[in-house]
């Protein structure tokens, strides 16, 4: 089901993205075109909608440019991600600076009876419309939950980031693993003082 002010799906895609880049470990998941392709083979909502200009000679073909493109889109969202909870001021303007690099144009959509506002990009570059919806999905959930929603992982050895979505708006890491890992340590902790 879609939502008037964001995509779960979207905001997912985000969360990947960020999390291509595993700096804990030195993890990069986006080196390479065929990492891109895989990409945004696995998150649909990321990949641009074709464009009469590409109709009938199938998806337009990725390059190194690209690649390079959408890291620096994975850094714009990754500071987001890490930023919006203690500076949520310089995370609104890295989601408006990214927008306006991408050249986002919001877009009023109907289907099955219902209507809701999209935000695309007016180009055919890959990085352009992944900037475009990621950043106005971030945008979207800041806006409607606040910007604490928008976090990084409270695991030690982890610095994945997450978004929150629950209702009650307490996640503090990444995975139910992170959380797990955290719980252990702390029960040996205590344990261990004895």
């Amino acid at each position: 089901m879609r939502d008037a002010c964001y995509s779960p799906a979207v905001v997912q895609t985000a969360v990947d993205l960020a999390n291509t880049l595993r700096p804990v470990k030195g993890e990069d998941a986006l080196e390479t075109v065929d990492q891109l392709r895989d990409f945004l083979d696995d998150h649909p909502a990321a990949a641009p909608p074709s464009s009469a200009a590409n109709q009938g000679t199938g998806p337009r073909r990725l390059t190194r440019a690209d690649l390079a493109e959408v890291r620096a889109v994975r850094e714009t969202v990754r500071q987001v991600l890490e930023w919006a909870a203690a500076d949520a001021v310089e995370a609104a303007a890295l989601i408006n600076e990214g927008l306006r690099r991408s050249r986002a144009t919001p877009v009023l959509r109907h289907e099955d009876d219902r209507w809701w506002t999209e935000v695309t990009s007016d180009t055919d570059r890959c990085s352009g419309h992944l900037a475009a919806t990621t950043l106005s999905a971030l945008a979207s959930v800041i806006a409607t939950l606040g910007p604490a929603r928008l976090g990084v992982c409270a695991g030690t050895a982890c610095r994945a980031t997450y978004v929150d979505l629950s209702r009650n708006g307490s996640k503090q890491y990444c995975t139910r693993t992170c959380a797990h890992r955290a719980s252990v340590a702390a029960y040996r902790s205590r344990h261990s003082r004895r």
